[in-house]
C-alpha cells in the first residue's frame, strides 16, 4: 500500500482519504479480483494503456480503494508474472516423472502445452510485457524464468550424457523447445480439427525427433 509521513509518522495513503481499511474477507475476495482483472486488461490493451482507473472500474470499487491492494500498476504487473511462473514451476514439479530422460522430454512437452494453453492472458503477459518490468521487478522474473529454462536444458543434457539424444547445442535446443511448444498458443483454439490431446501428442513425438529419438 503507498503510504506517505506526516509529522513524522509513515501512514498508509488510504488512512489520509478517509477509507478504511479492507476487512480480511474482503481482502481475500477483492484481492484476486483485482488481480484477475489486470491480467485480462494487460493482456487485452497492453499495460502502457491501461490505467488503474480503469482496473478499478472492472472490479467494481473505487479508484482510491484499488491502492488497498497493490502500491501501483508496476507492482502489480510484477506480481502478476512472478505468481505465473511460480505456479509454473511448481505444477512441473508435481507431475516431473523423474527418472528416464526421454520419458522427461515427453512428459515436459504435454505439460508445457497443456499448461499454457489453460493460461492464453497470463502466458500473453509473460512474454509481451516483459519489456515494460522495472530492472528490479525484471529482474526477479528472470530469475523465474531461468529457473524453468533450466528444465528442458538439465532434460536434454542428460539424455546426451546416458547416450539417449543426440543435440548440438543444449541450450539452444532448450530454447528451441519452449518456443515450439509456446507457439502452440498463437494458433490453437478449442473446437477445431485437434483436440488438446492429440496436439499434445503430436508435439512430443516433435519433441522426440528433435533430438534424434525415433
Amino acid at each position: 500500500m503507498e503510504a506517505t509521513r506526516w509529522l513524522g509518522i509513515e501512514r498508509p495513503f488510504g488512512l489520509f482519504l478517509g477509507m478504511a481499511r479492507p476487512s480480511g474477507s474482503d481482502a481475500g475476495v477483492t484481492g484476486p479480483r483485482v488481480r484477475a482483472a489486470a491480467e485480462r486488461l494487460f493482456a487485452k490493451f497492453g499495460y502502457a494503456a491501461v490505467s488503474m482507473r480503469q482496473i478499478a472500474a472492472d472490479v467494481g470499487i473505487g479508484a482510491g480503494a484499488l491502492y488497498h491492494y497493490t502500491p501501483d500498476k508496476q507492482t502489480l504487473l510484477s506480481r502478476l508474472m512472478r505468481d505465473h511462473l511460480e505456479e509454473l514451476l511448481d505444477a512441473w514439479d508435481a507431475v516431473d516423472p523423474g527418472g528416464d530422460t526421454v520419458a522427461r522430454l515427453e512428459a515436459f512437452a504435454r505439460f508445457h502445452i497443456r499448461f499454457h494453453l489453460d493460461r492464453p492472458d497470463a502466458v500473453f503477459i509473460a512474454y509481451m510485457e516483459l519489456r515494460s518490468l522495472e530492472p528490479g521487478s525484471f529482474a526477479a522474473v528472470e530469475t523465474l524464468r531461468r529457473r524453468y529454462e533450466a528444465v528442458p536444458e538439465g532434460i536434454l543434457r542428460d539424455g546426451v550424457a546416458a547416450g539417449r539424444m543426440q543435440v548440438g547445442d543444449v541450450k539452444l535446443g532448450a530454447m528451441a523447445l519452449i518456443a515450439m511448444l509456446t507457439g502452440v498458443n498463437t494458433w490453437y483454439r478449442d473446437g477445431g480439427r485437434l483436440d488438446r490431446t492429440a496436439v499434445e501428442e503430436i508435439y512430443a513425438n516433435m519433441a522426440r525427433g528433435m533430438v534424434g529419438v525415433g
